[in-house]
């Protein structure tokens, strides 16, 4: 998952200089910035996170039982999955958009490591302490690859999983963040004419991985889990934890914010690209795993990133860019953090066998969500939003330098 830096956003990228393309920016004349915000984006990213926390309490945790239980699982399979498609494609689409040219490396990297590791720290910390205080015996795989964010890379169940769960999809933006420099630098290469077409190669690729997953990777062990009886562990791994496999998501959200950016993208309105979404949200449900999860899934939601950077661009009227909106898409990154532990830690609270009515059980995933969204309020206020308003400032020149 990603944030929308607010600190990234309110410095638009200065006009194409000179032996630059110049090229309109969406709704505003020849060479000119991008908008300083993205708002819709930014509202956008909390219905992405509320789609993994409902995919944790309806299909992980089953907090509500019965036929209506059964329906939920069912209905929100996907959710997890799509969820973090969105944020894998929105962190290469923002970044593109709000990258200035004249940020070093150095800076960019440092920014970016504050946006994530705070967090998973905390996170991390208070996972570990909350095994230890269940007795749960902790080995150096169960901490040191998730501290180092490197528990994607492992295709074992046990290491991916580690620590905090949800931070697995960290380890993945560790890449794309060390990657994006180069990727691009040469993507800004490609000729415009030709930038439609990269962006239908990655859309295969993407398809290829599924079918690699499925035809070339073996499906023994198979995994003891319902539904996942013909498939191995290695085979979920490879589509849908590996970085340089959704690193794909990535560059396709770089290729897509620059067809965006250079005037090609086809116009589509939010509405026609909210149903796009929610279409593509049904087909993945009813396809095959390997075919419904992964970067396969998440081109279902780039004309929405697309639609919805547009209309901010324009100034469209748009219900994501209110307030209350926009402060819970600044929370998601923390709440996104956060959720999980909350709602294991609700799950042992009330014993595993419990049950109760309809409205006791969806009471509780309101519970849920409320303690979930005050300890994101609490980690974002005391530690995101410092950590990342120093890591954010630039030293400054020393004394002769050339500025």
């Amino acid at each position: 998952m990603t944030e929308l830096p607010a600190r990234d956003l309110a410095e638009p990228r200065p006009p194409a200089g000179p032996g630059t393309a110049s090229a309109p920016a969406p709704g505003g004349p020849a060479g000119s910035p991008p908008p300083a915000r993205l708002d819709t984006l930014t509202g956008l990213r909390f219905t992405a996170a509320l789609l993994v926390f409902l995919y944790h309490s309806f299909v992980e945790v089953r907090f509500v039982s019965g036929g209506t239980g059964e329906w939920l699982n069912s209905a929100m399979d996907r959710g997890g999955s799509y969820g973090v498609g969105f944020f894998f494609v929105l962190s290469g689409f923002v970044l593109t958009w709000s990258y200035r040219p004249d940020t070093a490396r150095g800076l960019f990297l440092r920014r970016r490591l504050a946006k994530i590791f705070p967090n998973h720290l905390v996170t991390l910390a208070a996972a570990v302490l909350l095994a230890v205080s269940t007795g749960t015996a902790l080995g150096v795989t169960d901490w040191l690859p998730n501290l180092l964010l490197l528990q994607s890379w492992w295709p074992d169940p046990l290491v991916a999983s580690s620590g905090n769960p949800v931070s697995w999809s960290l380890s993945c933006e560790l890449l794309f963040y060390l990657a994006f420099p180069f990727l691009l630098a040469a993507i800004e290469r490609i000729p415009r004419r030709l930038l439609w077409p990269a962006a239908v190669t990655v859309v295969a690729l993407c398809a290829g991985a599924a079918l690699v997953g499925r035809y070339v990777i073996s499906n023994e062990p198979a995994l003891p889990y319902p539904g996942f009886e013909s498939m191995s562990y290695h085979q979920v791994w490879f589509v849908y934890f590996f970085p340089p496999v959704r690193m794909l998501d990535f560059v396709l959200g770089i290729l897509v914010a620059r067809l965006v950016l250079t005037g090609q993208w086809v116009r589509i309105g939010m509405l026609p690209a909210l149903a796009l979404a929610v279409a593509g949200y049904v087909v993945s449900t009813y396809s095959t795993y390997l075919l419904g999860v992964g970067g396969i899934a998440s081109v279902w939601l780039v004309p929405l990133i697309a639609a919805a950077a547009t209309a901010d661009a324009r100034g469209t009227s748009s219900v994501l860019r209110g307030p209350l909106w926009v402060r819970l898409g600044e929370l998601s990154f923390a709440f996104y953090m956060v959720h999980y532990l909350v709602l294991t830690q609700l799950r042992k609270a009330l014993g595993p066998e419990w049950t109760s009515s309809l409205g006791v059980e969806l009471l509780v995933v309101v519970l849920g969500l409320g303690l979930s969204l005050g300890l994101a309020w609490l980690l974002h206020a005391l530690v995101e939003r410092p950590v990342t308003a120093l890591a954010g400032r630039r030293r400054a020149a020393p004394a002769g330098a050339p500025s």
